[in-house]
């Protein structure tokens, strides 16, 4: 972390900033803690759950789940910005406006 330099046209990220990273307080500590506990938690729940011998049947996951379902309703959680506007006019409308030039004038 000492070694790192800041990029120009960067910010340093929350995560590499010193005085976000040491002057925690108490309470933040032990709040990231307790995330930290839950996460271990359920990722020993689920690796006992993936190498029981004796399973019978299919594993849950709840992430995969969330995100099968999100690939398979994409517009449902479609949320229109200015990158999504620029990749639609670029793909959709621009290509026609090229094959009615192309194709309405005269080719010699």
């Amino acid at each position: 972390m000492a070694d790192y330099r800041e990029a120009p046209l960067a910010t340093r990220p929350k995560t590499l900033d010193p005085n976000e990273y040491f002057n925690l307080s108490p309470e933040q500590r032990r709040a990231e803690e307790a995330r930290g506990a839950v996460r271990a938690n359920l990722k020993r729940q689920y690796q006992l759950q993936l190498n029981n011998p004796h399973r019978k049947e299919l594993i849950e996951d709840p992430a995969l789940t969330r995100w099968v379902y999100a690939r398979a309703n994409p517009y449902a959680h479609f949320r229109p910005t200015n990158k999504t506007s620029l990749l639609g006019a670029m793909f959709g409308v621009v290509p026609l406006f090229a094959l009615y030039y192309i194709f309405k004038t005269d080719r010699v």
